[in-house]
């Protein structure tokens, strides 16, 4: 009897949790802000630091709060407005239509993701960043 009580309660468990499991678009659907940041292979930032490469990241905000606008700020106070969506599979946040465009993308970034929960999100830029002289930039957001 104990044993298909502890059954019973295991698939009572799961069976709840798919149910009340968010989606992606929701769960990062907020304000996040640098806490490491990786151009490259190398830390140009963490959050609290005493000192960092790239202190401006500090200032680094991408604003997913609303379903289909972003906002974003780049480490250089630049801020960026368009729109943003998941890719059909849920692995790569795409933002585009960004006014004004920044330099070398036409309006659009494309981001795989990494990881996300509700309190981190784990994002690399797919192209090359001109604003910091070529690399592949890795952001992991917290909010």
């Amino acid at each position: 009897m104990k044993k298909r009580y502890f059954i019973f309660l295991l698939w009572a468990l799961v069976s709840c949790k798919k149910d009340n499991a968010r989606p992606l678009s929701e769960q990062i659907q907020k304000v996040w802000q640098a806490g490491v940041v990786k151009e490259g292979a190398i830390t140009v930032f963490t959050k609290g630091a005493a000192s960092n490469a790239k202190p401006g990241y500090s200032q680094y905000r991408l604003d997913l709060s609303s379903p289909t606008l972003v906002k974003l700020t780049d480490f250089d106070a630049n801020t960026f407005a368009g729109t943003w969506e998941l890719s059909a599979d849920q692995k790569m946040l795409i933002l585009k239509g960004l006014s004004p465009q920044p330099s070398g993308t036409n309006g659009l970034i494309e981001f795989s993701i990494g990881s996300a929960s509700d309190k981190t999100l784990t994002i690399t830029r797919l192209t090359a960043s001109v604003k910091t002289g070529g690399t592949i930039n890795t952001y992991d957001l917290t909010n």
